[in-house]
């Protein structure tokens, strides 16, 4: 997808069946939130038809969830993009969504897919899609131009460069990285955002790729050329982690991040209630003091504040503070200003 961010938002339906709310769909929770690729006029999950967006998610746009892409067609006839907002473990397209896909399709719709498996690869997809006069997108398609070993150049950035870190998948990384960019932009401060997985190439960012299809010898390299293209033209650049360093199926993602964007501090977000990982319930979280000592072990940048799912104001003697709640981004970047004033 284009990184530039468009001056008018496409009329879009997504689809999150069975999954929207919950952290399954974050990929839908976020486009429905803080998209300004996409106006959101429906989402479609059988599972919550009948309510609202607003419903569901507690906030955001108060849009209606409806059973199929035929019921939001029908009443969005104007929509010309179906977003595909759920990406199982594994990333396959489960069958019961082809049906659906398909409708979109012919009706006149581009697909947007996050899915590991790229729609517009497969032959049967690609005829149909050539018939109907429609594109199929796949965000996460590697990004061969960014293919490179790291270098260190962003170590010479004169951006400061705030990484967002977890202690597990889908704890609200990529939610605590737009939240402190906009606390930081409402502030005045000229700020940019760099995106790493496919919910926040979908949303609009700065630049962005999607790190877990880069092959694992670049995977550091194309995460320092997007924070040295956005380090060009901002003084701050938010960077989206993925996954956790004590997490055995994606820690190799998450070094990369850490190694390549080279950031002057840290931002750990956690939920407290989480006990086993999330798609992988056969492991427990391993909490945030591993998490620390991992990321102090395996960088020199300061974990300046934690981003929590719950009330504390303090975690592991840390400010802490939630970005769901008001005044909570705005907590997280003074702990965060503050942190690189003592460290100067």
């Amino acid at each position: 997808m284009d990184d530039s961010e468009p001056t008018e938002r496409r009329p879009a339906v997504v689809l999150a069946e069975g999954a929207f709310g919950d952290p399954a769909g974050k990929t839908a929770n976020g486009v429905a939130l803080d998209g300004t690729r996409f106006d959101v006029r429906a989402v479609v999950d059988s599972t919550r038809a009948g309510s609202s967006a607003r419903d569901v998610l507690g906030r955001g746009p108060d849009v209606p969830v409806v059973a199929s892409v035929a019921d939001a067609l029908d009443a969005s006839p104007t929509v010309d993009a179906l977003v595909v907002g759920v990406a199982p473990a594994g990333g396959e397209l489960p069958e019961s969504w082809t049906d659906e896909i398909a409708t979109a399709i012919r009706r006149g719709c581009d697909v947007v897919s996050g899915l590991h498996t790229f729609l517009s690869e497969d032959p049967e997809w690609r005829s149909l899609a050539d018939e109907c006069g429609v594109s199929l997108v796949d965000v996460r398609k590697p990004p061969e131009e960014r293919f490179r070993v790291a270098d260190g150049s962003a170590e010479d950035v004169d951006a400061t460069v705030v990484l967002t870190a977890g202690t597990d998948c889908a704890v609200g990384k990529r939610t605590t990285t737009v939240e402190l960019y906009r606390a930081a932009r409402d502030a005045g401060l000229d700020a940019g955002w760099v995106a790493t997985g496919q919910t926040g190439l979908m949303i609009g960012a700065d630049a962005g790729a999607v790190i877990d299809r880069v092959p694992a010898d670049f995977a550091a390299g194309a995460v320092e050329s997007l924070v040295v293209e956005v380090a060009a033209d901002h003084d701050y650049v938010f960077v989206e982690g993925q996954a956790a360093l004590t997490h055995r199926a994606y820690a190799g993602v998450t070094l990369s991040l850490l190694h390549g964007a080279s950031p002057d501090a840290v931002v750990l977000v956690d939920d407290p209630g989480r006990a086993r990982r999330d798609d992988f319930d056969q492991w427990p979280v391993d909490g945030v003091a591993a998490e620390l000592a991992a990321i102090d072990a395996l960088s020199a940048a300061p974990v300046a504040a934690v981003s929590t799912w719950g009330d504390e104001r303090e975690v592991a003697s840390l400010p802490a503070a939630n970005v769901r709640e008001d005044g909570g981004p705005e907590r997280l970047l003074a702990a965060v200003r503050g942190r690189l004033e003592r460290e100067e």
